[in-house]
C-alpha cells in the first residue's frame, strides 16, 4: 500500500494546541499516521483513502495556507521503507524492562528485547503510542490469557503481551506490508506458535473472544468499532486504547461508558495517550 505525505509547516505563531488540532482533525479525514517534530508535521494516508477524500483535504490544506501555513506533498512509495527505517532507526528504551531494536542493533541489557524489521514506516515503536502500550503491558498480569493487538502494525504489541504471560494474541491489521511483517516478526521472536495473524479490520471479530484487547489505531475508528471491540471482549477483561489526543479523552469515555466498560486509567504522553477500560 503506498502513502501520500503532507509536510505541513504551521505559521510561526501557531500554539502547540494548534498542532495537536491540527493532527485531529486531518485523522479525521482520514489521515492514518503522524510525526510531529519540531519542524513540521508529517501527516500519512494512503492512496486509496485519498481517493476517497480528496475533496476534502483539499479544502483543509487551503485553509490552512489561509492561516499562514505552508504544504508539501509527495508520494511515498511503500518499498522504500526498509532503507529509510535501516538509515535512521536506534533502540527504543521503556524503562530497563523492554527495548525494541532492530537485528542489526547489539542485544540490550534490558530484561526483554523485541527485535523488529518492519517493511513499512509505521509501528516501529518511536511512536509516543507505541511506547505506552508497551510500558502498560509489561505493567499488566497476563499470564496464560487470550489477547487481541488491533490495528497490529509490526506486531510489537502482541509480542510485548506474549513476553510476558499471554497464551495467544491474535493480530488483525488492514495493510497488507503491516500483515507480512507481523507474521515475519512474530517468528523471529520466537511467538509463531502463538500469534495468529489477519488480514482485515473489526468484521473478522465474530465469534472471537478475548481476555484483553490492545488498539492502538485512531479516534474515529475506535470510536466506530467500540461496540465490537466490546462485544468480543469476555467479562472482567481489559482493553487498552490508543492512537489519539489529549483532546479526544472525553470522547473516547464518553463512548466506552455508553457501552458500560469502566475507565481504569489514562495516562498521556507528548499529547498522545492510552486509556484502559474493564468489562
Amino acid at each position: 500500500m503506498d502513502y501520500i505525505e503532507y509536510k505541513i509547516t504551521l505559521a510561526p505563531q501557531s500554539s502547540e494546541a494548534d498542532r495537536d488540532i491540527t493532527i485531529a482533525e486531518l485523522g479525521e479525514i482520514g489521515f492514518e499516521s503522524f510525526d510531529d517534530n519540531d519542524k513540521a508535521l508529517l501527516c500519512y494516508i494512503n492512496t486509496g483513502e485519498l481517493s476517497k477524500f480528496n475533496a476534502a483535504v483539499g479544502k483543509y490544506v487551503a485553509a490552512l495556507a489561509d492561516k499562514g501555513a505552508t504544504v508539501e506533498v509527495k508520494e511515498i512509495e511503500t518499498v522504500n521503507w526498509n532503507e529509510e527505517w535501516e538509515s535512521n532507526f536506534d533502540p527504543i528504551y521503556v524503562g530497563d524492562i523492554c527495548c525494541i531494536r532492530a537485528p542489526f542493533h547489539e542485544p540490550s541489557s534490558c530484561k526483554h528485547d523485541i527485535v523488529i524489521m518492519p517493511k513499512m514506516s509505521f509501528g516501529t515503536g518511536h511512536h509516543a503510542t507505541t511506547h505506552l502500550m508497551t510500558r502498560t503491558i509489561f505493567s499488566q498480569k497476563l499470564q496464560g490469557e487470550k489477547g487481541l493487538d488491533m490495528g497490529s502494525g509490526t506486531g510489537i504489541l502482541a509480542i510485548a503481551a506474549l513476553i510476558n504471560g499471554a497464551a495467544h494474541v491474535d493480530c488483525i491489521d488492514v495493510d497488507e506490508w503491516a500483515y507480512e511483517n507481523c507474521i515475519e516478526n512474530c517468528e523471529s521472536n520466537g511467538f509463531a506458535d502463538k500469534a495468529t495473524v489477519m488480514l482485515g479490520d473489526a468484521s473478522l471479530l465474530k465469534e472471537n473472544q478475548y481476555d484483553f484487547i490492545l488498539a492502538n489505531i485512531n479516534r474515529n475508528i475506535l470510536i466506530r468499532d467500540m461496540p465490537i471491540y466490546y462485544k468480543a471482549l469476555n467479562g472482567g477483561g481489559s482493553i487498552q486504547f490508543s492512537g489519539f489526543l489529549e483532546i479526544d479523552i472525553d470522547d473516547i469515555k464518553r463512548c466506552a461508558e455508553g457501552l458500560q466498560l469502566t475507565h481504569i486509567s489514562t495516562e498521556v504522553k507528548d499529547g498522545w495517550v492510552v486509556m484502559i477500560f474493564n468489562k
